[in-house]
């Protein structure tokens, strides 16, 4: 680079001689060169060449940002089909179109589904208190059970088929399959469950209230499967 600014200046000093006088640098060519401050072009020169390479810079095109890439979300849990290892079972009897009552099996169902439900929604108060003696029959209280439910990110449930109510007593009692499934907070590891809510509700006998007579949860089991 200074070597080029030196040819610049050397020919400058020519050109201040006049067209007519010859190449060979002479005394009176000494004499021009020595009238011009050599520092003082060299200086202005580097000062263009600056300049120029900064616009240049300015003009170059911005890179564009290198994004960070997304973590892979966590593959959600998928139940095994009914019928398959660890589903629920495949019953295919007809489900009845008329409408159920609510002291029917199927009105046992309709509670579990609606547990599961504020399970889900994370309504825990609400799900514990459809536990048969006031929530007391889950074995925990509202607090703890509520508590109970903090490892997991998602939880799901499906619902199969209720068996037969068993009378006796002026007692009544039915069973309803379930399969649980989602993630849990941990790495949102996917996890499967499955097992059975028993319900119980008293017959219309007398001094039977409406609570004693509606579908309340007695017992849960509920198993991991593999």
């Amino acid at each position: 680079m200074h070597r080029s600014l030196s040819v610049v200046v050397l020919s400058l000093a020519l050109a201040a001689c006049g067209e007519n006088e010859p190449t060979t640098i002479g005394n009176g060519a000494r004499e021009a060169l020595n009238a011009i401050d050599i520092n003082a072009a060299a200086t202005e020169a580097q000062g263009d060449i600056d300049t120029y390479a900064a616009n240049a810079l300015e003009n170059q095109p911005m890179p564009a940002p290198r994004m960070r890439p997304l973590p892979a979300p966590s593959p959600l849990a998928t139940p095994p089909a009914p019928g398959e290892p660890g589903g629920l079972p495949d019953d295919r009897t007809p489900v009845a179109e008329a409408p159920f009552t609510p002291e029917s099996a199927q009105g046992a169902a309709s509670v579990v589904q609606t547990y599961y439900a504020l399970l889900e929604q994370r309504k825990y108060r609400a799900a514990w208190q459809l536990w048969s003696d006031g929530g007391k029959a889950s074995g925990m209280s509202a607090d703890a059970f509520a508590a109970g439910f903090g490892q997991y990110h998602a939880y799901h449930a499906n619902i199969g088929a209720p068996g037969r109510v068993d009378a006796g007593a002026g007692q009544r009692y039915v069973e309803v399959p379930v399969q649980i499934y989602g993630t849990l907070k941990d790495g949102e590891r996917p996890f499967n469950m499955r097992g059975s809510i028993t319900l119980h509700r008293t017959a219309e006998i007398p001094g039977a209230s409406a609570e004693d007579k509606s579908w309340h949860i007695v017992k849960a089991v509920i198993d991991p499967q593999s």
